[in-house]
């Protein structure tokens, strides 16, 4: 049997395409006496093919753009930023004794949106470092990796007092860079969301479901509404405000991207003030 796609010269003089197949017919010795078989012109699917091939080139270059400008942007960003801040600063400090009360608020405003501005910026670089920043494939313990990181937050918040569970032995393959970077957010808002919670628990560990490992970040925090669970891996998308919990909304863009790079899935389960249970597969 063979099967083929050629060109061909069309009555018009135009390249056209065909799909050729065929089967051989054998005769009582064995040998093949003729082939049967058909042909038909596939000139349409060939354009369609060629034109959708077209439309995925314009949209890498595009998404290449998109990415150069926004990173461009947030640099630029810095400079005047840090100028407000300052500004903000010398005010405060220079002329502190000739500035009513209001004054002084409205300077310490300046200053604490400058610095919310700065982590936003910094949020935008992290996230665009995931798409450019190239794979480097090493043995992980990803046990291991969760405790360096509760230990940091414990650090951080030595009075917080906080249950934590990690499952021993997890070990898989990845970019050990991104995917510290990915578990580090999704424990930092586990430590986060059950700041409010008389006794926290956080929990690390892994299942096995259809042959596959699947890991989890478990907490009993403040937990979201199901029904906006679409909107958790997107950019700058918060469920909750930033009165009740701080936070640019860019860090679970970034687990969404890491995880994607390692061609897995990430999702989440929750109910509003019973906590959050995040779930990601790792496919390299």
């Amino acid at each position: 049997m063979f099967e083929l796609e050629h060109r061909v010269i069309q009555a018009d003089g135009s390249i056209g395409w065909t799909f050729s197949h065929a089967v051989p017919i054998f005769n009582e010795a064995g040998e093949i006496y003729e082939w049967f078989g058909a042909a038909r012109d596939i000139t349409e699917r060939k354009k369609l093919e060629v034109q959708l091939d077209n439309r995925v080139r314009e949209l890498e270059f595009a998404n290449k753009d998109l990415e150069s400008f926004s990173y461009s942007v947030a640099h630029d960003l810095r400079n005047p930023l840090l100028v407000i801040k300052g500004f903000a600063d010398l005010i405060i400090e220079d002329c502190a004794d000739s500035l009513s009360q209001d004054c002084r608020e409205y300077a310490d405003t300046i200053k604490k949106h400058t610095a919310r501005m700065n982590s936003i910026i910094d949020d935008i670089l992290a996230l665009f470092k995931i798409s450019r920043q190239e794979m480097e494939l090493s043995k992980l313990d990803l046990s291991e990796m969760a405790r360096l990181t509760i230990k940091e937050l414990q650090s951080s918040q030595p009075d917080r007092s906080v249950e934590v569970k990690i499952q021993d032995g997890l070990k898989t393959e990845g970019d050990a860079r991104l995917v510290s970077v990915a578990l580090g957010n999704l424990l930092g808002n586990a430590w986060k969301y059950t700041s409010k919670v008389d006794h926290p628990v956080i929990e690390f560990g892994a299942i096995k479901k259809d042959g596959k490992t699947i890991y989890y970040v478990k907490d009993n925090g403040a937990g979201f509404d199901m029904s906006k669970a679409d909107k958790l891996f997107v950019p700058f998308q918060r469920l909750h405000t930033e009165q009740d919990f701080k936070g640019t909304g860019v860090g679970l863009a970034i687990v969404d991207k890491t995880i994607k790079r390692h061609n897995g899935n990430v999702w989440a389960e929750g109910e509003v003030g019973k906590g959050a249970t995040f779930y990601f597969s790792l496919g390299t």
